[in-house]
């Protein structure tokens, strides 16, 4: 009776959180957007994570229409379709051109053609469990690709070494929501559930590590531009024809240290190989 009674008095508590921590990873791209309208621009950042998952939350409603008995299922992906369309929306709006029509691509390929074929296919052409379990699969295929879309940006991560793009708190959500995620499907025992959260728990703890090992470096080279600002802004540059030169702002300090520093790297590297060769021209002799 103990053991009953609290199953049955922590299953709402379960589904209030799953509820509540989903929401906030519909809402965690926020200050994602917030940036984008800041810069007017959507360059860096990339609109794949956001048809992926409008895609995959409309299969998995379909898929759940199908299969019944899986309510906050439903809710938590209709909630899902409506904020992933409009951050799609708003993306197209401050896009340049080619993001504005890879975009639109993305989506004929994920929603028409993706959604559009498999609701049809199974709609007409298929009937009773095996529609429901063909589905069901697909469905899985689609969250799997939802939690693999981020790739693109870990990738990033560690080419640059930069982790503007890949914000902590989406990590952190996605990764505590995979968890909630997969103990719902396994106590209901539906694996087109909690399979993908398993994926889904991976990536996310691999996402926060490369948040932890990148954010330092991050800080560090702000600090330096913030530094070369500061100095370049306090002094005045004197032309040889006595004029002064115009007061840059700081985004073209910036720029002028990043080049600074990429002609100092590429002489170093210069100066090491020729170095090299004196070294093995003096050992040939």
């Amino acid at each position: 009776m103990d053991v009953t009674f609290h199953r049955t008095s922590i299953y709402p508590i379960l589904n209030v959180l799953r509820m509540a921590v989903s929401f906030i990873v519909f809402l965690a791209p926020l200050p994602t957007f917030y940036n984008i309208y800041k810069k007017k621009s959507t360059e860096g950042y990339q609109s794949i994570p956001y048809v992926v998952a409008l895609c995959s939350a409309m299969i998995l409603i379909y898929y759940v229409h199908l299969k019944g008995d899986l309510v906050y299922v439903i809710i938590i992906n209709a909630i899902g379709v409506f904020i992933e369309t409009i951050y799609i929306v708003f993306y197209i709006f401050y896009a340049p051109k080619k993001a504005k029509v890879q975009t639109i691509k993305l989506l004929l390929l994920f929603v028409v053609v993706g959604y559009g074929g498999v609701f049809l296919v199974a709609q007409f052409l298929l009937k009773g469990a095996i529609r429901t379990t063909i589905v069901g699969w697909i469905s899985i295929a689609f969250s799997v690709c939802t939690f693999v879309a981020p790739l693109g940006i870990m990738r990033k991560v560690i080419k640059t070494k930069n982790v503007e793009y890949m914000p902590f708190l989406l990590s952190l959500f996605l990764t505590l929501s995979a968890v909630l995620w997969f103990i719902y499907g396994f106590t209901k025992k539906n694996v087109v559930i909690y399979a993908p959260n398993i994926l889904g728990f991976t990536f996310g703890v691999v996402q926060m590590v490369l948040y932890v090992v990148y954010k330092n470096k991050k800080e560090s080279n702000v600090t330096k531009e913030q530094k070369l600002s500061e100095v370049l802004q306090n002094h005045v540059i004197i032309l040889e024809d006595g004029k002064k030169l115009t007061q840059l702002t700081q985004e073209q300090i910036i720029d002028i240290w990043k080049l600074g520093t990429l002609i100092y790297s590429e002489k170093l590297n210069a100066s090491a190989a020729e170095v090299d060769n004196n070294r093995l021209n003096i050992q040939t002799n």
